[in-house]
């Protein structure tokens, strides 16, 4: 029986993802590398401690990845104080239905704790969550089941009694491996073959989640 649902928030409760692809692309492409977009696309919610070998196994030694990391952080943060941050569709409608429920809710994020608690604000639900879990909060980032684990601690629950919400195949893969349900909301891309084995379902759209609450 389901007694929770944990969602990831980049991609899933706010629209920034694809922020984070055109600034990956753009500004590689002036520090002279062409990276093409699949690439960033399979790095969303990683991690830096696995991230930075990564592009730097593909790219060589010379990639500067802490300017790269700094630069994109900086250029974000000017995109979101501008622009302000988009609430996905339905953030609000799942919220109430499984509070209805009775089922608590949590937050487990790639993003910092601060960052984190100032985008779900920003949006007006930080206060609809029993909890926020972010990477501040654990040793190991995505796609290691840190934060999904602790996220279950917090709550009380175990693993099998809660559902995550995930957009990517980074998250999918770290909440599965802390033996949660899995169910994808597909943000810019669709469940690929690989990740098909971890999920419990996939929603097209958020308040679908409360449905798979009473199923799985």
């Amino acid at each position: 029986m389901i007694k929770a649902v944990i969602f990831d928030m980049d991609g899933v409760l706010i629209d920034t993802e694809k922020y984070y692809i055109q600034l990956g692309m753009d500004i590689t492409k002036e520090m002279g590398y062409e990276i093409p977009r699949e690439v960033f696309l399979s790095m969303r919610s990683l991690n830096r401690k696995f991230s930075k070998p990564m592009l730097l196994e593909k790219y060589g030694e010379d990639f500067d990845f802490e300017y790269f990391h700094a630069e994109r952080r900086k250029r974000l943060r000017e995109i979101l104080e501008y622009r302000g941050i988009e609430k996905k569709p339905g953030v609000d409608e799942v919220l109430a239905v499984l509070k209805k429920e009775g089922l608590q809710t949590a937050v487990a994020t790639a993003t910092d704790m601060e960052r984190a608690s100032s985008y779900l604000s920003q949006i007006g639900v930080l206060e609809k969550f029993d909890r926020i879990l972010s990477v501040s909060n654990v040793k190991n980032g995505k796609p290691m089941p840190d934060v999904y684990l602790e996220a279950c601690r917090q709550l009380e629950k175990e693993p099998s009694e809660c559902i995550a919400v995930e957009d990517s195949p980074v998250g999918v893969r770290s909440a599965y491996a802390a033996g949660l349900r899995v169910v994808m909301v597909p943000d810019l891309t669709q469940p690929e073959e690989e990740i098909q084995p971890f999920l419990s379902g996939v929603a097209q759209r958020l308040p679908e989640v409360a449905e798979y609450a009473k199923i799985l």
